[in-house]
């Protein structure tokens, strides 16, 4: 049984500058298909734009409020806020509260810095 606590778990920086704590993925459990973690972007910082050429997420918001743009649309998001980017999708997102930016990533596959192309300009 993998259980694990986010307080055990080291954080990294993403390839979009988010900074990470996987929870559960291949790379530290019995999950092979799929990872979960919680990402932090802080107060007045946002995400480089990117898009997953395979992988589809799911980000759902736990603490914070920010603006979430995916290619030419965007919205205020905030705690409760679950948000389908599909594999493909150029996106983004914003901390524009006063407190760090806090959400849960579901990816399927699992992460992969391998799957991230950054878009700039």
């Amino acid at each position: 049984m993998d259980v694990i606590n986010i307080e055990n778990v080291a954080a990294f920086t993403t390839k979009d500058g988010s900074e990470i704590r996987e929870l559960l993925a291949e790379r530290n459990s019995c999950i092979r298909n799929q990872s979960l973690a919680e990402a932090r972007v802080p107060v007045g910082a946002k995400t480089t734009a990117h898009y997953h050429p395979r992988t589809e997420e799911i980000y759902y918001i736990v603490e914070g409020n920010g603006s979430m743009r995916i290619g030419d649309a965007a919205r205020d998001v905030g705690p409760g806020d679950a948000i389908a980017i599909p594999p493909g999708a150029t996106h983004q997102i914003e901390n524009t509260g006063g407190v760090v930016l806090k959400f849960l990533c579901c990816c399927a596959p699992g992460y992969q810095h391998e799957d991230t192309v950054l878009v700039y300009g």
